[in-house]
């Protein structure tokens, strides 16, 4: 026989009532807050899940807000870059309408001072500042103007060559600005006629552009030196940079007739024997650059003699060719944006279902079931109130009634 004493009565039933009522309150918890899982003791196996996907979760968080800095800020710059091609073209316009031949010199300093507006508005653009009031071209110099006036009053670039990048995913990243440097002032510059300033004064070089690609591939970036033999009526060529011989057997000379040297093709006018031309087959130079020398050109060439009328005319030439090379190089540019944003869109993209995906997981393993917690709450307060009541009355019970 086992026998029971009235404290093992009493503790038996405590016990058992605080086990029924913290199951209970268990279960109300669950209902007031809708998760099943709010303490690791819960169900830790579960927890351990719910707080690695909590943690991938902030992850994704971080770079889906990495990623929209990325693509405003490559949206603004994009939109910049759009603006100064627009301003670009319309330079292009008003250079092509200088080179018609019934302008007077009025009309083309009409046109030159609508020119020197586009430049203040190109100048502005290029130095346009985000959000965070940091200039978008000035690479790691946020701080500093993209484009600056010089003491000379040419605008010249002021930042470096830094690029910011930012990171939009794991081993992930994305350049979000870019240098003006690379997008404005190194830009390849037409190739050119420049005449030795020992030479005759009337001698000059002039009509230079290039007739032959593949010809001149062989030299270029290099400079071409001329010498020309007026007595002997010919003109010999070499690289500049090498000293190889660029005209075997020699080429012809008479003045004012055009010739042909490595596929640039060029005129030369009243030259003496020995004088020396150069054709600048390379070099860079700013967008900036070009638009000032053709302001330059459009207030002060005379075309009132031959000479002033050849300098003009290369001066437009040469002018709408560097403005299409800057063209060029900003349209380059805003097709790089264009792949940049793709990236950034679809890397967003993966995120979000990742996030949707983490977070369905986590619905699983965290949420209660309101219909089964319900059901578990009315059963378990009815086993407590019928545990209370058997407590209750076993409780009552005692040897003595029976004396």
């Amino acid at each position: 026989m086992i026998r029971i004493s009235s404290q093992q009565i009493f503790s038996g039933g405590i016990s058992r009532l605080q086990d029924l009522n913290s199951n209970l309150n268990q279960t109300q918890e669950q209902i007031s807050t809708g998760k099943r899982v709010n303490k690791p003791s819960d169900d830790p196996v579960a927890a351990a899940r719910i707080l690695k996907l909590d943690q991938e979760l902030s992850r994704n968080e971080t770079y889906q807000r990495n990623a929209g800095l990325a693509e405003n800020r490559l949206q603004q710059e994009e939109s910049t870059l759009a603006s100064s091609v627009d301003i670009v073209q319309r330079v292009r316009e008003l250079t092509v309408q200088s080179g018609n031949g019934s302008l007077s010199a009025n009309d083309r300093k009409s046109i030159s001072s609508e020119i020197k507006e586009r430049l203040g508005q190109l100048a502005e653009i290029t130095n346009t500042k985000d959000a965070s009031g940091e200039y978008i071209f000035s690479g790691f110099q946020g701080t500093t103007a993209a484009f600056a006036k010089d003491a000379s009053g040419s605008w010249v670039y002021q930042g470096d060559e830094g690029q910011r990048v930012l990171e939009i995913d794991d081993g992930v990243t994305v350049p979000i600005s870019d240098h003006g440097k690379g997008i404005y002032a190194s830009i390849p510059r037409a190739t050119f006629g420049e005449s030795d300033p020992g030479n005759a004064p009337d001698a000059r070089i002039d009509g230079v552009q290039v007739v032959d690609n593949g010809a001149f591939s062989t030299v270029s970036p290099d400079d071409i030196t001329i010498t020309v033999d007026a007595t002997a009526g010919t003109i010999t060529a070499v690289n500049s940079r090498t000293g190889d011989p660029l005209t075997t057997p020699t080429i012809p000379y008479a003045s004012g007739e055009p010739f042909e040297i490595a596929g640039v093709q060029a005129t030369i006018t009243d030259a003496a024997d020995g004088d020396e031309f150069s054709i600048r087959a390379g070099g860079k130079q700013s967008v900036f650059a070009t638009i000032e020398n053709l302001i330059d050109g459009l207030d002060n060439i005379d075309k009132g003699s031959p000479a002033g009328q050849a300098a003009y005319d290369d001066l437009i030439a040469s002018s709408l060719q560097n403005l299409d090379n800057a063209q060029e190089s900003i349209v380059q540019k805003q097709t790089e944006l264009g792949g940049r944003l793709n990236a950034v869109e679809s890397t967003s993209s993966f995120l979000e279902d990742s996030s949707v995906y983490s977070k369905e997981i986590r619905s699983e393993l965290q949420d209660v079931d309101y219909a089964e917690a319900i059901s578990n709450l009315s059963f378990q307060s009815f086993v407590l109130q019928a545990a209370q009541q058997s407590f209750a009355q076993v409780s009552r019970l005692s040897l003595f009634d029976r004396l």
